[in-house]
């Protein structure tokens, strides 16, 4: 129960604001004498959508590995509800994980399987259920995400948006609290880019996950973010909301921008 309290003078004292749901804290990684990220600190609120945006080498899939707990920092701390997930045993890690869902960059669908044994393979492994409490929570979480009646199909029968779709209601059957998308919209035309922005909003509204989403692409970023990271070299040299990018002098954010052939100030989603 939120309480308040009188401030001197009068009036209400508001309440203090909550902690972050997600939140990196000098982060650094290491390998040898080489710094594939050197001190990062971000925080994602809950409910929130954040974009880290770099380009190759800048240490975007370092961080993802850690953000998912398949790395750990060379030094710092990556907290998720107030939780190290660094300081966490690897049984307490893998535990604690299944907080976390991944939509992965060309979704990582098993060829060999229809979509109803996709989605359903977390539930199998990590639930107790009968096989048709499987197959109903799988027909349910497919139905939310526009895809009816896919069950018995294959992902080589799938269009590209569909796939994404399909991977993830995959990584929600295990209802996490944050989805972290590996460059959701790589490899698709825009159209379908773009249909796929519309997925992760449409995800966060409807099931109300946190979400990290990795990605080179800006017009995305600018389409779906509350807050916009931009990561080179292993350090965040740039952060915040889509219009302070969007005016943002630094020069590789002007370079991103530039990139993207389309007037910025267009790219950016309308908001209350």
């Amino acid at each position: 129960m939120t309480t308040t309290s009188a401030r001197p003078g009068g009036g209400i004292e508001p309440p203090p604001p909550a902690p972050a749901h997600l939140r990196v804290e000098r982060v650094e990684r290491r390998f040898g004498d080489v710094y594939a990220l050197r001190d990062v600190n971000l925080s994602v609120e809950r409910g929130q959508i954040a974009v880290i945006i770099g380009g190759s080498g800048a240490g975007k899939t370092t961080l993802l590995k850690i953000l998912i707990g398949l790395d750990r920092p060379t030094r710092g701390a990556v907290y998720l509800d107030g939780v190290d997930l660094a300081s966490l045993k690897d049984r307490e890690l893998n535990e604690f994980r299944k907080k976390l869902g991944m939509v992965f960059q060309y979704s990582a669908l098993l060829d060999s399987m229809n979509v109803l044994d996709n989605v359903a393979f977390p539930l199998r492994e990590h639930r107790k259920l009968k096989e048709s409490e499987v197959r109903a929570r799988v027909s349910e979480k497919l139905r939310a995400l526009g895809l009816p009646a896919v069950e018995n199909r294959y992902p080589s029968e799938l269009s590209g948006g569909m796939r994404k779709r399909v991977a993830l209601a995959r990584a929600l059957m295990l209802e996490p609290e944050v989805i972290l998308y590996d460059e959701p919209t790589s490899g698709l035309d825009p159209i379908t880019s773009r249909r796929v922005d519309d997925m992760i909003l449409e995800t966060r509204d409807k099931f109300g996950v946190t979400s990290v989403v990795i990605s080179h692409d800006m017009a995305s970023a600018l389409h779906i973010a509350d807050c916009v990271h931009l990561l080179a070299e292993g350090r965040i040299v740039a952060s915040g909301g889509p219009r302070e990018i969007v005016h943002s002098p630094h020069p590789l954010v002007r370079q991103f921008l530039d990139s993207s052939g389309i007037a910025a100030s267009r790219l950016v989603r309308d908001r209350p």
